[in-house]
């Protein structure tokens, strides 16, 4: 007896976990959720306890922990408080998972409606030990529909001795009848700065050295998730031994080297194609994914973006130097629209990698498009080219190894890079536009505006006719151009379709744009200006002013020009009258 008690007390306790062994025991020690915190707070001091409770986040953040304390405050022997005894006995046997009055069930393995039975049966009697009665169910979102209904009823009114804390990472899956009848927590994401500051901590209880870039990069993989991030630590302590280098961590991630991913991107950026590729192969003969490499590219290029809407986003705290120095260098010379290009581009061409049988080939042809696309204007620049409003940027990328296609209309191609660090190329001047053809003898000409709308109409282009005539204000017509000023009512494709109907009639290219300048008053308000001005001037004719002295409520409606007037046909008709029956002439 004696020996094996000897023996049972020189044995080692058994390893736990960083994850479980640093679970936190009350809500002073739970990281990153304070409104979650603050509303309990206030809830457990006012005695506005809820019935039940739905705990909602991604995996990791703590709702099973955040359950078992709300069972804590609610069973401490000092409570209901916020702040229980820990080492009370309730408190103690919750944490030790052998408490009888809390009730955890895993909703995962038990999903039938009979498993939900068994656990209504049990809500009618009071708790043996503990003030209440408290059911967990974990993944509660994977209940079956007759489980949820059969749980309706007593989650609605259950007895007065029982509370329910549900936690689920897909709320949506979860029946709104049931939602509607708990008080709901959206536990967040834990921020970077949090999850480092508590791997430190966690690191210095363990007596183990971290390096700062070592925990940036596990609190980086953690995604928010302090328990994915301590499994990531523990597994480092256990590769690294006392001190935990940023390299180790690295190699045991599968990362790319931070330094050689921006150097990746600046190649690309470049247009450097041998730089790029030697970087990417580089990368991928260390042992890096290249999945892995081209969602760091794809990170750099959102933190750009970023830094470029707001560039005090890279002096925030806990900002790694090479993101504030390198980040803040490479976006001043990138424009907003390369960037998103590269962003799409790069998140198809994951995808391709995903599913390619040979991910690096298809990562090599991802960054080779990238590099093509750094030769190309952006859709912006070649709307302003083809309307003509503002002249081309000048070209800002280096030539490659991959050149760009020419622009059809003669100009250089300007690269995806904009800025000093990218020295410019020496193009030759972009030759003149070749003149417009002369139209053919048969083709209509147009000189004016006028006929334009005429044209239309000849044609029977009723939709196009009213608009030009209705709702366009001339600002410039030449040959082979039209500026109008649109109104609201005038249909914006309506433009394209006009040039295109003109260049097939005329055999010559028209371009019709819109201009922001006001231009000359419509068609329809000049015909009708001038129908009014006549009408005007009608009613001053002493004939027209007797009638509608004789019919006040007359009003001259429209007035008509004829090849014969009035008075010249009076004066043949009296003329004709006159004349005598015989022929005195003679």
């Amino acid at each position: 007896m004696s020996a094996a008690s000897s023996n049972d007390a020189s044995s080692p306790s058994p390893y736990r976990v960083l994850a479980r062994k640093y679970r936190p025991n009350s809500f002073d020690e739970l990281v990153g959720q304070e409104p979650l915190v603050r509303t309990l707070t206030n809830a457990i001091n006012t005695g506005r306890i809820a019935q039940a409770f739905m705990l909602t986040g991604v995996r990791g953040v703590g709702k099973t922990t955040v359950a078992r304390l709300i069972a804590k405050c609610l069973n401490a022997t000092n409570g209901p408080t916020i702040d229980p005894d820990p080492d009370c006995e309730h408190c103690v046997a919750i944490g030790e998972d052998r408490h009888p009055d809390v009730i955890e069930m895993d909703a995962a393995s038990r999903t039938g409606v009979g498993d939900i039975r068994e656990l209504i049966d049990g809500v009618r009697y009071k708790p043996t030990w503990a003030r209440y009665k408290v059911y967990i169910l974990d993944e509660v979102h994977m209940l079956s529909a007759p489980a949820f209904n059969a749980l309706l009823k007593t989650l609605e009114e259950p007895p007065e001795h029982v509370k329910f804390v549900f936690a689920t990472t897909e709320i949506r899956k979860v029946p709104v009848t049931v939602l509607s009848r708990c008080q709901r927590f959206d536990l967040r994401r834990i921020p970077m700065d949090q999850l480092a500051a508590h791997f430190r901590s966690v690191a210095a209880q363990e007596g183990v050295t971290v390096e700062d870039d070592a925990v940036a990069m596990i609190a980086r993989a953690a995604d928010g998730s302090a328990r994915d991030g301590l499994s990531i630590l523990d597994q480092a302590i256990a590769l690294s031994g006392e001190t935990v280098t940023a390299a180790s961590v690295q190699d045991m991630l599968g990362l790319a080297d931070r330094a050689a991913v921006y150097d990746l991107y600046d190649a690309v950026m470049r247009g450097d194609t041998v730089a790029a590729l030697d970087g990417l192969r580089a990368q991928y003969d260390a042992g890096t994914d290249p999945v892995v490499i081209l969602q760091d590219l794809l990170g750099i290029t959102h933190w750009l973006t970023r830094i470029k809407l707001d560039g005090g986003v890279a002096e925030r705290p806990g900002t790694a130097e090479i993101d504030r120095v390198r980040g803040t260098a490479m976006a001043g010379d990138l424009r907003l629209p390369v960037l998103t290009r590269a962003w799409q581009m790069l998140l198809k061409g994951i995808g391709e990698v995903q599913a390619a049988p040979h991910p690096v080939q298809a990562a090599e042809m991802v960054l080779i498009r990238l590099i093509h696309a750094s030769g190309l204007k952006t859709p912006a620049d070649l709307m302003k080219e083809i309307a003509g409003q503002t002249e081309a940027p000048a070209p800002a990328g280096p030539p490659g190894p991959v050149p760009p296609p020419a622009p059809s209309d003669g100009g250089p191609a300007a690269a995806m890079a904009g800025g000093e660090r990218v020295p410019l190329p020496e193009t030759a001047p972009a030759p003149a536009a070749d003149p417009l053809p002369e139209p053919t003898a048969s083709a209509p000409r147009l000189d004016s505006f006028e006929d334009l709308v005429g044209l239309l109409k000849d044609r029977r282009e009723g939709l196009l006719h009213a608009n030009l005539y209705r709702n366009a204000h001339l600002v410039r017509f030449e040959r082979g151009r039209i500026e109008l000023h649109k109104t609201d009512r005038f249909p914006s494709e309506l433009l394209g379709q006009l040039g295109q109907l003109l260049t097939q009639w005329t055999g010559e290219r028209w371009v019709v744009l819109h201009s922001e300048e006001p231009g000359a008053e419509t068609l329809f308000d000049r015909d009708q200006a001038v129908e009014q001005a006549r009408r005007v001037e009608a009613a001053r004719d002493p004939v027209v002013k007797a009638v509608l002295e004789a019919f006040p409520e007359a009003t001259v409606a429209k007035v008509t020009d004829h090849e014969l007037g009035f008075a010249d046909a009076a004066g043949d008709e009296e003329t004709e009258q006159d004349e005598p029956e015989g022929d005195d002439r003679a």
